[in-house]
Order: C-alpha cells, then structure tokens, then sequence
C-alpha cells in the first residue's frame, strides 16, 4: 500500500501549505513543483493562479498548463511534499525545467518519499496522455537523480547554463 495520495490542492489545505512554505523558507531551500508558492503573497494568489494554470485556455502568460498535486501521507494526513507535471513544454522547459518538478520538505527527506511521489505522478502523465516524460535535476542533486533513475529515467545528456549543469532524464511509458 502506498505511503502517499496525490491530491489537488484546495482552499481547505491553505494551512498546511502555508506551514510547507514556511520551512523551506526557513531552510533556504528550493521550493520546486510547489506552482510558485514561495513567492505568492497571499494563498488566495498563489490559489487563483494555480487554478488558472490548469487548463490551456486561462493559462498565465509565459507559463505552460499545469497540474500541481501533494503528496498527502496516508498514515496521519501531513503534507509531506509537492509535484507539479507540465501537460507540454515550451523551449525554457525543454532544456533546464522537464515535464516534472517536485520537492519533499526536509524533515521528510531520506525516507524513498520522492520516489514514491514521482512513481505516482507518472500514473498521472498516463491520465494527461503524456508518455514521454523530461525530468531534469542539478548535477550536484544526487538524491533528485537517484529519484528520477529509480523510476525508469535515462540520462539523455547534460546542459551548462553559467556555473549550473542540468541533467536530462527521459521516462518512457508504455500506453
């Protein structure tokens, strides 16, 4: 049985993603596949855009559509992290972005959470007819890439941008 449920975000979790934003906040730390919760000013905001960003007719400009989803733990109904799949990808996200970002929060962290989170979001990109999935990751990510690997993904090569490198990893999956 699964650890984790994917669910879409609603107005009754505006509590427990303020909290999910407040510790990687206080961690300094990135906040991926989380649909730009960091940098909301309000719920409500960040809410509405996410709305939005689900359909291709009221996507925000700059911006592909989106489904972001967390990851609920099935024991006791934490938030345990977030995943955000891009129905298509535009030239940004071709190269350095993918289909897929995602974040654990760090008193999750080492505990096969992001495997599991990933494993089921692909069971999502099937739902979106997405079959070939990018998923990219920093060089120096090597829990991201241990994620990405241990659900199927190829490493297709690596991009430099400045002082970053970012990996490119391909899942396939069978209709």
């Amino acid at each position: 049985m699964s650890r984790l449920k994917l669910v879409l975000p609603t107005l009754e979790y505006r509590e427990k993603l303020m909290d999910y934003k407040t510790e990687f906040i206080e961690n300094e730390d990135s906040m991926d596949g989380s649909a730009g919760l960091r940098n909301a000013e309000t719920f409500e905001e960040w809410y509405s855009a996410l709305c939005d960003n689900l359909k291709e007719e009221t996507v925000r400009e700059g911006l592909v559509p989106a489904t972001t989803f967390m990851a609920i733990s099935t024991k006791d109904g934490s938030l345990i992290g977030m995943i955000d799949i891009r129905h298509r990808l535009n030239d940004y996200l071709l190269n350095f972005g993918g289909h897929i970002g995602y974040s654990i929060r760090k008193s999750e962290r080492q505990n096969g959470y992001a495997t599991e989170m990933l494993g089921l979001a692909l069971i999502e990109c099937v739902k979106l007819n997405i079959k070939k999935i990018l998923i990219t990751c920093d060089k120096d990510n090597v829990a991201s890439a241990k994620t990405i690997i241990n659900n199927g993904g190829k490493l297709e090569n690596e991009i430099a941008e400045g002082n970053r490198i970012t990996q490119r990893y391909w899942i396939i999956q069978n209709p």
